[in-house]
């Protein structure tokens, strides 16, 4: 296995042109610089240094290895910097997930008020559902919010554990100057050659529900395009060209687009916080308690 003093090693060997001034400049012996450099080629399989009466200097594969070392030893004294400074500030930090509209709105309150409680560094990370979910399960994240279909719940896994915080019916978003918006409530039936924007996995909760409406109402939803990008959305909404699936919550009131709730009913999303099921950090409990108080959680 690679050692970080190895590779401290060559780069001083590099530097120094010779093995006794690289020694000199770690305040190692001659024999330990000799150790790591051989320790290295049989790790390799290959000469990484040539020494002659002139000094110490680095062949061609050695020259390609020092390249990258220097860039592995930067990331080591930083991340050690991190974990140094954290430790003597008494700070932790948690990465949590979030999606746009809600989470956008709910979040940083949150964090505001864990903050004022203890020392904590928070780093959010913008995803999809199931990005979230994908993170949390591979440790990249602490915590996360999602949303899901309320009827038809997408992940429900031993390894996580979800609290719902907010239940809202789907409506569709249309642009407010448009045919659709002066109806206090659409029938599905009549959108069927309406364009549709979906997001970008067409597994996401809300492809998934207009699907199963659509194709109730008796024809399959003409999608327009593929975004999660909720500001596009908005504004293609706006400019008449396509219908989406939202929330009222989720309604960016920058935009010329109102919600109609419509006849057959589309259920409703559900907003969770989600972490993982084995033992999580005082902050995450933290943060779950006070999500919960911000929002009156949703009875079963």
């Amino acid at each position: 296995m690679l050692q970080p003093q190895q590779l401290r090693v060559l780069v001083a060997v590099r530097d120094h042109g010779s093995l006794t001034r690289a020694a000199q400049t770690l305040g190692y012996g001659v024999p330990t610089i000799a150790h790591h450099l051989a320790s290295l080629e049989r790790h390799f399989k290959v000469q990484l240094v040539e020494r002659d009466r002139r000094g110490a200097r680095l062949t061609a594969l050695g020259a390609v290895l020092v390249g990258e070392a220097e860039e592995i030893l930067a990331r080591l004294d930083q991340a050690e910097r991190l974990v140094t400074t954290q430790r003597d500030l008494g700070l932790t930090t948690i990465r949590v997930g979030t999606f746009a509209s809600i989470g956008s709105q709910l979040l940083p309150r949150g964090i505001r008020q864990l903050r004022s409680l203890m020392r904590v560094q928070v780093e959010v990370v913008e995803a999809e559902p199931t990005d979230v979910v994908e993170q949390l399960q591979a440790g990249e994240l602490h915590a996360g919010l999602m949303y899901d279909s309320a009827e038809e719940p997408a992940f429900a896994t031993p390894d996580l554990t979800l609290t719902v915080l907010l239940e809202e019916p789907y409506r569709v978003l249309v642009a407010d100057n448009g045919h659709y918006a002066g109806q206090a409530e659409l029938d599905l039936a009549d959108l069927a050659d309406a364009d549709w924007i979906g997001s970008r996995d067409e597994d996401e909760t809300s492809d998934r529900v207009l699907r199963r409406a659509c194709r109730h109402a008796g024809f399959d939803p003409h999608i327009l395009m593929r975004t999660d990008d909720l500001n596009m959305i908005h504004g293609l909404v706006a400019e008449g060209l396509g219908c989406a699936l939202a929330t009222q919550a989720a309604v960016d009131t920058r935009f010329a687009v109102v919600t109609r709730p419509t006849v057959q009913g589309l259920g409703l999303r559900r907003t969770s916080f989600v972490r993982k099921s084995s033992a999580v950090s005082q902050a995450v409990d933290e943060l779950h308690r006070i999500l919960v108080s911000l929002l009156p959680r949703t009875p079963n």
